[in-house]
Parts: C-alpha cells; structure tokens; sequence
C-alpha cells in the first residue's frame, strides 16, 4: 500500500536562518537541511529568501543545486557599506499567495522573527501551518512566535544531523 505523503512548502529567511545558526558557531550543511527538510516534513518546495550579492554567485549556485527556489530581494548598502536586503514582506506576500492558491497542504516558515507573527496566525487560523523551525534557541526565539501556540522546533537540537562536517560548500560566511 503506498504511503500518503503531504505537498508541504518551506518559507526560510536565509539571513534569519545563517545568522541563528552561525551564532551557535556551526555552519549549516544546506544540502542536508533540504534533505532533512523533506524527509521530516514532506516538504516539496523550499523558497529561500535572500538579497542577491553577485559576489555570491556560487552560493546561489549550490542553494539551487540543493534543491532550493531562491527569491532575491535587491540589495542596498547602509552608511557602513554593509548590505540590506529585507526579505520579510517577499516571504509574507509568497505564503500569502500559495496558501490563497491552494499550493500546499501545510507550511514550514523557517525564523525567529516576530515581524512573521501575523503570518503564522494566519497559517494557524486556516489550519496551513505544520511548524515553526527555529535557527534560534528557545531563549532567542521571539515571544511574538511562541505566544501564538504552533509548534516550533529548534534547529540547533539537530546539529548532528544539520552541521557541515567537511568543508565542501562555498564559503556561506557574509552570504546572506
């Protein structure tokens, strides 16, 4: 008898997700995550959100490589010279239309940010919503996030699973 499998999105912001982990000092192996991320969550389609850098071309490469629909914001520098590139209303305003779509049976939004608190309400109120997968720890986590009562899984209790353990991928330092 053949298994039902669910047709579930992945919603990552990539600088949420880089910078929680990086903050734990470890790197993500970003091809296992995909993977990690279809076998736990049936997930189908993962969109990373991110400013596009040229500079970074093969990381992009690799994301999609990997299995990841990439969606760039445009970049702008601050007075530093260190780039911008909010991606939260392109990952609210993508959700938003595949849920109104009827893309996906559940959504997995991959954060920390309590900007995304609005949306998971959403998700929740329309029973779309699988989980919340934290870069953070639960300290870190916004309270915006957990006071709405999903689910919310803490990447860094995956580290063994999720962790780069040669160095194999391009450089993911200042990449997002």
């Amino acid at each position: 008898m053949l298994k039902y499998q669910q047709n579930n999105y992945a919603y990552i912001d990539g600088a949420n997700l880089y910078g929680g982990v990086a903050g734990f000092g470890w790197k993500l192996d970003y091809g296992r995550f995909r993977v990690w991320l279809s076998q736990k969550y049936n997930v189908n389609r993962a969109y990373i959100f991110l400013g596009f850098i040229p500079k970074y071309k093969d990381l992009y490469a690799y994301l999609q490589e990997a299995g990841f629909t990439l969606i760039f914001k445009e970049v702008i520098y601050d007075n530093n010279g260190k780039p911008k590139g909010n991606c939260d209303a392109d990952l609210v305003v993508q959700a938003m239309k595949d849920a109104y779509e009827n893309s996906f049976e559940k959504a997995i939004i991959v954060t920390s940010d309590g900007d995304y608190a609005s949306l998971i309400k959403f998700l929740k109120e329309r029973d779309k919503l699988k989980a919340i997968l934290s870069p953070h720890n639960k300290k870190l986590c916004s309270i915006l996030l957990k006071r709405i009562n999903v689910p919310i899984a803490y990447l860094n209790d995956q580290i063994n699973i999720l962790q780069v353990r040669k160095e194999k991928a391009p450089d993911m330092d200042k990449a997002t």
